[in-house]
């Protein structure tokens, strides 16, 4: 229970440096934060506690899935998630690098007023 509380704790930080914050690396930095709370859950869903991990056993002494110590759908969702969120946090640093070369700050509130 407190592995979710920390996750939950976690997610809301990421959301506090989205709102709050007007930097915008510390906006990036709070959506990633977000995003790995996000794969934390997903993964700690799939974990089932006293389970057995199916790659440890031989082929005759196979046990029915709700054995097994983790669910394989959560991970392949995480692993799909991270590839998603590497892409989108690239592309948050390339528009970033483009507003700091136009604008010369990383300050919305700036970018805004100069924006004109």
């Amino acid at each position: 229970m407190v592995v979710y509380i920390l996750d939950m704790v976690i997610l809301v930080i990421g959301i506090y440096c989205l709102i709050a914050k007007r930097h915008l690396i510390k906006k990036i930095i709070g959506m990633v934060l977000m995003e790995y709370s996000v794969n934390l859950f997903l993964i700690l869903i799939g974990y089932r506690h006293n389970g057995i991990a199916p790659i440890l056993m031989p082929d005759e002494n196979r046990v029915h899935f709700a054995q097994y110590g983790v669910d394989p759908l959560p991970q392949a969702l995480v692993l799909t998630s991270i590839v998603i969120g590497l892409g989108t946090l690239a592309l948050m640093a390339a528009y970033a690098m483009r507003l700091y070369e136009k604008y010369r700050t990383f300050d919305m509130s700036e970018i805004r007023r100069l924006k004109g």
